[in-house]
């Protein structure tokens, strides 16, 4: 590792840090600005969200005029004398059942059970047309009784190969998606893909029925100009006089009516059929938000990212004085009362000096046996004095240990100038 070692400071400069971690001042100095940036990319990805997720920009929206609104086919029905009125309630599509209306329902997956069961009731006595938007699983079954849903197939151009008038007039059109199989008599079936329907007609009463479209795409605007699908969309939707375009909403106040709790509104077999999920119902604006700042996080990532280069010197905790150690040892020794230690570290100590000074290898230093009678000999009289001080017990007060202190330099300088 590749340091610098500072040296011990100056008396009365300030101490040096020893942390080589960053304050919270550092970290909000160098993260400000991006903080700053990613707060006003999000503010500008919830307002663009927001703006392009408006009232009128749904998928099947007769007033949205996006590439899957249905402004384009709304507008032909209108030139042509119908009258166009949209709903988002239950209540609101119900009241307005009648034998002079067709009611076009854009979500039957979202409807939940209680709410189909209201709505097949209303207009099985109405008389009317009821043109129900790619329904599959159990919403199929609870709208349109006896017909099953097949998994879906591609959306592409197909000929009618049917007797309905407004097909065979229609031609080919882009017509896929659920497929439909049923045995009720009188049902015509065109548009099919793997000998399975994908456009079903159902006779109801007198002049009532019911129509099954298996995919959605001949009502966008950005497909209503091919094939024949302007034809199909406005003979299927314009055969009365006044058109209810239902958009269910999942706020509506009919749905909490739900004896069941909307539990399993289209069941595993609605959703193994690829009906409209959570995803589904997400304006495409928001998705594209989303998109936008997952991506520019990533780009941040990679901008702020630890990149390689060069060794950087790291400053390392100062020296600390051999001089300001003892104070600080001598200190906590006199808070804990440790006169036993202080004087134990001080008798090792002179005992580690006088070891080389009488010929002592240092590895005896602390042998009485070895020590005693070399600075006996060193000195030229009796040892006992000198083992008191360099092998005797604790002192017992401070008084004692400062005697101590005294005694043992005056045995080292005896030593040293013998």
């Amino acid at each position: 590792m590749t340091g610098t070692t500072t040296s011990a400071p100056a008396p009365g400069a300030a101490p040096t840090t020893t942390s080589v971690s960053r304050t919270p001042g550092q970290i909000w100095r160098r993260t400000r600005g991006l903080l700053l940036a990613a707060l006003l990319l999000v503010a500008a990805g919830i307002t663009f969200a927001a703006l392009s997720s408006g009232g009128d920009h749904g998928r099947l929206d007769p007033r949205s005029p996006d590439p899957h609104g249905s402004r384009a086919v709304a507008e032909l029905l209108k030139g042509r004398g119908v009258t166009v009125d949209v709903v988002t309630t239950l209540d609101e599509a119900t009241d307005a059942a009648g034998p002079d209306t067709t009611i076009l329902v854009t979500g039957p997956q979202v409807l939940t059970p209680h709410q189909r069961h209201v709505f097949r009731e209303a207009v099985g006595d109405a008389s009317g047309r009821t043109v129900l938007v790619a329904p599959g699983g159990p919403s199929v079954g609870a709208l349109a009784p006896g017909v099953h849903a097949e998994p879906p197939g591609p959306v592409g151009p197909r000929p009618a190969r049917c007797s309905l008038p407004a097909a065979r007039s229609a031609g080919t059109s882009d017509m896929g998606g659920f497929r439909y199989r049923t045995d009720a008599p009188g049902a015509i079936a065109c548009y099919s893909v793997d000998g399975l329907p994908t456009y079903l007609l159902l006779p109801e009463h007198a002049t009532g029925d019911t129509v099954l479209l298996g995919s959605p795409d001949l009502l966008y605007n950005d497909r209503l100009d091919q094939q024949g699908n302007a034809s199909l969309a406005l003979q299927t939707l314009g055969s009365r006089p006044h058109l209810v375009w239902y958009l269910p909403s999942l706020t509506d106040p009919s749905a909490e009516e739900d004896p069941g709790g909307g539990e399993n509104r289209d069941g595993d077999d609605g959703a193994a059929a690829g009906e409209s999920g959570f995803l589904d119902l997400i304006p495409s604006g928001w998705l594209w938000g989303t998109l936008q700042l997952a991506f520019a996080a990533v780009l941040a990532a990679v901008w702020r990212a630890r990149r390689l280069g060069p060794l950087v010197a790291e400053r390392l905790p100062v020296v600390i004085r051999a001089s300001e150690s003892t104070e600080g040892r001598a200190r906590l020794y006199r808070k804990t009362d440790a006169r036993d230690r202080a004087a134990a570290t001080l008798r090792s100590a002179t005992r580690n000096r006088l070891a080389p000074l009488v010929g002592v290898s240092p590895r005896d230093a602390d042998s009485p046996d070895v020590l005693l009678p070399a600075v006996t000999a060193h000195l030229g009289s009796p040892g006992s004095g000198a083992a008191a001080l360099l092998f005797g017990p604790a002192p017992a007060d401070d008084a004692a240990l400062l005697l101590l202190t005294d005694q043992l330099d005056a045995l080292e300088r005896e030593v040293r100038t013998s």
